[in-house]
């Protein structure tokens, strides 16, 4: 089984050493390749509409031809599941994106998830896709330590710091918005899971790992999104992609 996770920012190996970091050896299953395949171009910080558009784009062309190429699943590595719907309807094989897994995982968890993130600036990113998955209605909150990201070398250094401003304002979701679980704003947080886990009674997702287990699960048991809703185009055109700047 061969599974693609495509990062999307243009990282050298030690970037893409960093985001696969969040894939530990124990949760890797033998005889799967997983590949963390980077875009060849992106946005800056996805912090706006303009910016997810862009994301969008380089992380579909990223994708197309995954099928082609032999992988048995696609996901993005991003909870924006940038390039997730156009992917779908360019593939048949499983396509997944870890904001639609977490949701819809911590709806089966508990009743009230709160989402957890770094920077303000990406709360329109998921108010965005629970309005598209219908989950809005199982969120207590959206909290923010509204500290900018840093996409390639993720929260090292500041540890500290932004482990006690997410436990702070986890125990906040619990008491004050009776949120029951605990959702990352981004996969660039996974380090900060195993603090939050220990300090917070409540689940906590992290997920990449878990999006990278359903795909696994979904190939195993051949599933896949449906094509009525995702529908396959008429004409493909992947060649209009390399139009874009970079590719």
């Amino acid at each position: 089984m061969r599974i693609k996770y495509i990062v999307p920012f243009p990282f050298d190996e030690v970037g893409l050493a960093n985001r696969a970091s969040q894939l530990p050896d124990e949760l890797r299953t033998p005889g799967v390749d997983y590949e963390f395949v980077p875009v060849k171009n992106s946005c800056h910080n996805a912090d706006s509409p303009y910016e997810l558009l862009i994301l969008d784009a380089y992380i579909a062309e990223a994708g197309l031809a995954s099928e082609d190429e032999g992988y048995d699943a696609v996901i993005m590595d991003t909870v924006s599941d940038s390039g997730l719907a156009a992917l779908r309807s360019r593939l048949t094989i499983p396509v997944l994106g870890p904001g639609l897994v977490q949701q819809h995982v911590a709806a089966m968890l508990g009743k009230r998830f709160t989402i957890l993130t770094m920077w303000e600036r990406w709360r329109s990113l998921y108010e965005k896709t629970m309005a598209e998955y219908g989950t809005a209605h199982y969120c207590a909150s959206i909290r923010s330590i509204d500290k900018r990201p840093d996409q390639e070398q993720l929260l090292a250094g500041r540890e500290d710091i932004v482990f006690e401003a997410l436990e702070r304002e986890g125990r906040a979701a619990i008491a004050e918005d009776h949120a029951d679980v605990i959702l990352l704003g981004s996969t660039t947080m996974h380090q900060s899971v195993e603090h939050l886990r220990r300090t917070l009674d409540v689940p906590v997702i992290n997920p990449g790992p878990l999006t990278i287990k359903l795909a696994e699960l979904f190939v195993t048991l051949g599933l896949s999104h449906s094509k009525q809703a995702y529908m396959s185009p008429e004409v493909l055109q992947d060649e209009k992609f390399n139009s874009l700047m970079g590719v």
